[in-house]
Parts: structure tokens; C-alpha cells; sequence
């Protein structure tokens, strides 16, 4: 194997990667989260044009991965601190399903993957939270990168 762990030092210790020496360059990703819910509970949801006792689902949803994806770095341990420059959030109804696409972009030494991938995951939980009354089958799956580019490596899913 040609790659190792970046987080881990040589005697198996956790550690945060030295990004001093690297160019600061426009970082970029997108990461999704697809929540399914059971045919009646997404035909109620729809028909309500997803709005709950505890207000809109989507826009809650929104709001709560805008603010995960600011505060990566105080869930994920080795993430370095982000000034992100913009966070978007996108939620499409699918066939019984929201897809959640997060994109997040900044100026830095170091990539925004993991703050897309917690930005669309928050997203999800968001809405499991908010439609959790109606049903406890609602199942979040295939949270996924999508794209990621400005460093050294380029990644299209």
C-alpha cells in the first residue's frame, strides 16, 4: 500500500497533521446524506410540505448543518479549525427520501472534507430528530463524499 494513515504517527499514536508548509489554496467538497422514510410518513411529510410541530424540517435541517459544518473541529479531535467562506446545504425530495448535499468551501493549508461530511450527517440527524414521532423506521444511509478538490488530490464520485 502506497498511502498511510496521515493521522497517525510511527508508533501508532493519534496526532494532527503539520500543515504549516503547505500552500494555502481554494479548498472545496461536497459530501451527501440520504434519509429514507416509511411510503405513508414521506407522503405525510410531503403533503405538509414538510412542516412539523417544531417548524420547517428542511429549513431546521439547513440551519443545523450550516452550524455543524463551523464547528468540525470541536467533534472531530484531529480536524484542524476551519474560517469557512461559504456553506451550502441543499435538501431534494426523492422517491421516499430527502438527499442532503452539503458543499463547503474555504481559503487554507488544509481540506474541508470532513466539515461536508458532518454538515450533511447533522443535516440527517436533524431530520430523524424532527420526524422521529412518526416513525422510529426512518433510516439514514449512504452519508458519502462527493467531490473534493484544492490540494493535492482531486476527488469526482
Amino acid at each position: 500500500m502506497a498511502h498511510k494513515l496521515s493521522h497517525v504517527d510511527q508508533d501508532g499514536n493519534a496526532r494532527m497533521v503539520d500543515v504549516s508548509e503547505k500552500t494555502i489554496t481554494i479548498r472545496t467538497a461536497t459530501a451527501q446524506s440520504i434519509v429514507v422514510f416509511p411510503e405513508e410518513v414521506f407522503a405525510t411529510l410531503a403533503s405538509d410540505n414538510f412542516l412539523g410541530k417544531k417548524g420547517s424540517i428542511l429549513q431546521t435541517a439547513i440551519i443545523a448543518g450550516t452550524m455543524a459544518a463551523k464547528r468540525t473541529s470541536d467533534l472531530i479531535p484531529l480536524c484542524h479549525p476551519l474560517a469557512l467562506s461559504k456553506i451550502n446545504l441543499e435538501i431534494i425530495p426523492g422517491d421516499n427520501r430527502l438527499i442532503l448535499t452539503a458543499s463547503v468551501k474555504c481559503e487554507g493549508k488544509t481540506g474541508v472534507e470532513m466539515e461536508a461530511l458532518t454538515a450533511a450527517s447533522v443535516a440527517a440527524l436533524t431530520v430523524y430528530d424532527m420526524c422521529k414521532a412518526l416513525s422510529h423506521d426512518i433510516i439514514i444511509s449512504e452519508t458519502k463524499l462527493m467531490a473534493k478538490e484544492g490540494g493535492k488530490n482531486v476527488f469526482n464520485r
